[in-house]
């Protein structure tokens, strides 16, 4: 006799479930290195594959020996496969979860969880950034909002987020149909009021819902340290670069050279000098005003125009008011700036200038470097910023910070000619100051 208590009792211990084993897996430290990757090997999702299905083929194994409803996850787990890792990693998981169901009897099984991964799998494969799939929320009226965010005042007729909703409850539909033409052929969860029977159909969303945030919280804190680290970095190579012994020799000797002849510029770069060490050790966000980037930007470049000379090093801003408020990475500009006139402008004999521009568009800010340097060659060009000679590791850590914080939504390009100079562009999503206090509202900005 159907009893809709114990169905809304197997439905919550169904979301306790997910929750508990996405829970479980993420501590992994092996787990993590798998689930957290953009790409992977055929043996790397085979393990992927097995640290998630391990225990829920347990599961529907118990569901088939005890009749036990609650312990059957193969449809959500098949789909969360998929959308995470693929269509290959979603249908094979999909195959070994339909086992136990496959010697009970349940001969559709198999079919139909092969359909879910290769559905689920494509719909990823057409996911227009695939930070989407780890933004879906088990939350269907918080969905609805980021839709109509999203989509106004411009609306975009692919919205990947409602189409996983509706691709969930379109198979959910499907297994309902494939059990009343074939009732002992697949599990099916049967409901009997109109309320039970939604709940039903918002189960499986909530479940992998639930999966995707327990996972993305724990991504986006890897993120957050990644971050921390990559900004420490930076900061201990501007110390290694500026704060040595031969910047300071050469800055004290300009500033000894000056005191007699002009005093006041001689205390003027004494005081820029404090700035920039006050800066370099204080504690800093991660992410900086442009105003306040380029404050510092000013007082390094003003002691390198004392120490190089007026007529050999100029420099030029050409700025939008509007972008001075924006949120940029800190020490973004700094070991652009130093490349300039360490590897462009030094080597030259007569000096050049080096311009500093930023400029808006609705959803980007652009910045730009460029000095009238030595140039480089189309060669070191095409390396990555790494590896060019002299580049050292700012530049590379630069690249590899923009990668932390906006995953694809950001760019940096070098184009230089040989004797003509260099610019570095850098394009950034608008972050502004009230979604920067926490990187996951940077992150959710760059794709609304």
């Amino acid at each position: 006799m159907f009893d809709p208590l114990r169905t809304s009792i197997y439905l919550l211990v169904m979301l306790g479930v997910a929750a508990a084993v996405s829970s479980a897996l993420i501590r992994s430290v092996k787990f993590k290195s798998l689930l957290f990757r953009e790409h992977r090997t055929l043996q790397q999702k085979i393990d992927l594959m097995l640290w998630v299905c391990a225990p829920m083929v347990t599961g529907v194994w118990i569901r088939t020996a005890t009749d036990f409803a609650a312990a059957d996850l193969s449809f959500e787990t098949t789909l969360v496969l998929a959308v995470v890792a693929g269509r290959i990693t979603g249908c094979t998981g999909g195959a070994l979860l339909a086992l136990p169901a496959l010697f009970h009897g349940e001969w559709a099984t198999l079919p139909y969880n092969l359909l879910v991964g290769l559905v689920a799998g494509q719909l990823r494969a057409f996911a227009p950034d695939q930070e989407e799939v780890w933004y879906f929320s088990p939350f269907v009226d918080l969905s609805i909002y980021r839709w109509i965010r999203r989509n106004f005042p411009k609306p975009r007729l692919f919205d990947w987020q409602i189409i996983f909703f509706l691709t969930i409850v379109g198979l959910r539909v499907l297994r309902s149909e494939v059990a009343h033409f074939a009732p002992h052929s697949i599990f099916l969860l049967r409901g009997g009021p109109l309320w039970l029977k939604v709940l039903i159909y918002l189960t499986p969303i909530i479940a992998v819902g639930t999966w995707l945030k327990i996972w993305n919280g724990v991504r986006i804190q890897i993120k957050l340290e990644e971050q921390e680290r990559l900004l420490l970095q930076a900061r201990m190579e501007a110390l290694q670069n500026q704060i040595n012994p031969h910047f300071l020799f050469n800055t004290l000797n300009s500033v000894s050279s000056l005191v007699r002849v002009d005093p006041d510029t001689a205390r003027d770069v004494l005081i820029k000098l404090a700035n920039i060490l006050r800066r370099l050790m204080r504690s800093t966000e991660s992410f900086v005003p442009l105003r306040e980037e380029l404050a510092f930007i000013d007082d390094y470049l003003d002691i390198e125009v004392v120490r190089f000379g007026r007529e050999k090093l100029k420099v030029v801003e050409t700025l939008d008011p509007a972008s001075l408020d924006l949120m940029v990475p800190s020490m973004l500009l700094q070991p652009l700036v130093e490349n300039c006139i360490k590897h462009g402008l030094a080597p030259k004999v007569e000096g050049g200038t080096i311009r500093i521009r930023s400029r808006l568009t609705a959803t980007h800010l652009t910045l730009e470097v460029e000095d009238d340097g030595v140039g480089m060659t189309a060669s070191r060009q095409s390396q990555k910023m790494g590896e060019r000679e002299g580049a050292g590791i700012g530049m590379a850590n630069i690249e590899e910070r923009l990668k932390v914080l906006y995953n694809d939504a950001a760019r940096i390009t070098v184009n230089s000619h040989p004797e003509m100079g260099t610019i570095i562009q850098i394009v950034l999503p608008r972050v502004h100051p009230d979604s920067a206090n926490q990187l996951q509202e940077a992150f959710s900005s760059t794709r609304r």
